[in-house]
């Protein structure tokens, strides 16, 4: 198989693709806690661990990827004793908006997308495992992991111990024999509605531990590549590692890769900060197809900037392509185009360069359209659906009169500020196939697939 290098973050160096089984190989990625509709910045390792399966594919890899979504959580309960609702319905709600919103990206699902709450029997299990190792304790119902058990504790975030912080506030510090303990069990507590039963006590899992069972569970210790982004490295990842190497004595996962964030004039896009776009209003304004090429624009380690500009150059570059393609006709490309092609696969081959690699494509469009001759299609089309982009090779139908209608009465809804009736519309729209974009010139319609 071709030589593939991935960076890993515990490492702190590219690493040779070297997985146990060529024919399984595991991916897990950290999804979002469901306590409110996804931003922009969310879909970011959604994208890029989607891309890299498709990618792996390619190369011959067998490939499986989970992507879970954190149903228990204590952002949940507190979003929805605001809201006045169960936790579990608000939980259920967004997840539901969460998958229907990626959905709208075009990439597919994951093959697994665990829901933390599905999994309580076997987090009750890995953390019974902890106890009877003494890697963890009870205390006055909660159950603490003893951190300092862990030797290499620190080594993927390379952070100092004694410096760290499990940003779990003051709850529980009271019962923590050392304050660098971190909660794999929460006691029950008035109010809560929702708990299940343990031999400790009633009450919930603790964030970390429900990603360590659940990668456990469907992917074993020890898989391939554990995924997400930078922001989740400590303590999230960091506590993931510690808990089952612990419980197992086998590593979690043998690469750790990490998506940067996106950035409004040098600041992490995020709800605390309020600076936040939601996903479905990015994918409503430029589609999927945009969305994707976006992304792919930078380097999955690196920072992105996200701005209306960023986002017209995507869109720009996505009609270059689409133009591209009514040009070209079906058989096998050019054995002058050739090279852009090897260049694109070499720049994903080393550390999964989106960036470099779209500089090839480019390069391949420029060539194709200097040609004389009529130029086949192969070469792009296998780079486009690496990309999840081969979308952009068909020519959109245009939309009958009802969607049409639809899409006048959403703007209008808009106008009117009643953004109820425009989200009904436009779901609408999306079960007839249809998926309405907002432009200055007005509303835009474009096939849902």
């Amino acid at each position: 198989m071709p030589d593939v290098t991935l960076y890993d973050t515990r490492t702190r160096s590219l690493q040779p693709f070297q997985p146990r089984d060529p024919a399984r190989v595991g991916i897990y990625a950290c999804g979002p806690t469901v306590y409110a509709r996804v931003h922009v910045g969310n879909a970011r390792p959604f994208v890029v661990f989607s891309q890299l399966k498709r990618f792996l594919e390619h190369e011959g890899y067998g490939v499986t990827l989970v992507g879970n979504i954190t149903d228990i959580n204590d952002k949940i309960y507190t979003a929805a004793k605001a809201a006045g609702v169960p936790s579990g319905e608000l939980a259920a709600a967004m997840a539901k908006a969460y998958r229907e919103d990626t959905d709208r990206i075009g990439l597919g699902r994951p093959d697994a997308e665990p829901h933390a709450t599905e999994f309580v029997p076997q987090i009750i299990d890995l953390i019974q495992r902890l106890l009877d190792a003494d890697a963890a304790y009870v205390a006055e119902g909660d159950v603490y992991f003893r951190v300092r058990t862990v030797e290499n504790y620190g080594e993927l975030s390379r952070r100092d111990v004694d410096q760290m912080d499990q940003g779990e506030g003051v709850e529980g510090a009271d019962l923590k024999q050392d304050p660098l303990d971190f909660a794999l069990w929460k006691a029950w507590k008035e109010g809560e509605d929702t708990s299940w039963d343990a031999p400790w006590g009633k009450g919930r899992p603790g964030w970390h531990i429900e990603c360590s069972a659940m990668a456990e569970a469907l992917l074993g210790v020890e898989f391939d590549i554990h995924g997400g982004g930078v922001d989740l490295v400590f303590p999230h990842h960091e506590n993931e590692a510690a808990q089952t190497l612990a419980a197992r004595g086998a590593p979690l996962a043998r690469i750790w890769m990490h998506n940067g964030m996106l950035e409004l004039v040098g600041e992490k896009m995020s709800k605390s900060l309020g600076n936040i776009r939601g996903l479905h209003e990015v994918l409503d304004e430029v589609g999927g197809e945009v969305l994707v090429l976006y992304f792919s624009s930078g380097h999955y380690r690196q920072p992105l900037a996200f701005s209306d500009e960023r986002l017209e150059d995507a869109k720009r570059s996505a009609e270059r392509i689409r133009d591209a393609a009514r040009r070209l006709v079906r058989g096998e490309s050019a054995e002058a185009l050739r090279p852009h092609r090897d260049a694109f696969f070499a720049a994903l081959r080393n550390d999964f360069n989106t960036a470099e690699a779209l500089a090839s494509l480019y390069g391949w469009i420029r060539d194709a359209n200097r040609s004389e001759e009529a130029v086949g299609d192969a070469d792009l089309r296998e780079m486009l659906e690496v990309l999840g982009l081969e979308g952009l090779l068909t020519a959109p139908e245009g939309a009958p009169e009802e969607a049409k209608e639809l899409a006048v009465q959403r703007d209008q809804a808009r106008r009117d500020k009643d953004w109820a009736e425009a989200d009904r519309l436009r779901d609408e729209l999306l079960t007839m196939g249809w998926i309405v974009r907002d432009g200055a010139d007005g509303p835009e319609l474009v096939p849902a697939s």
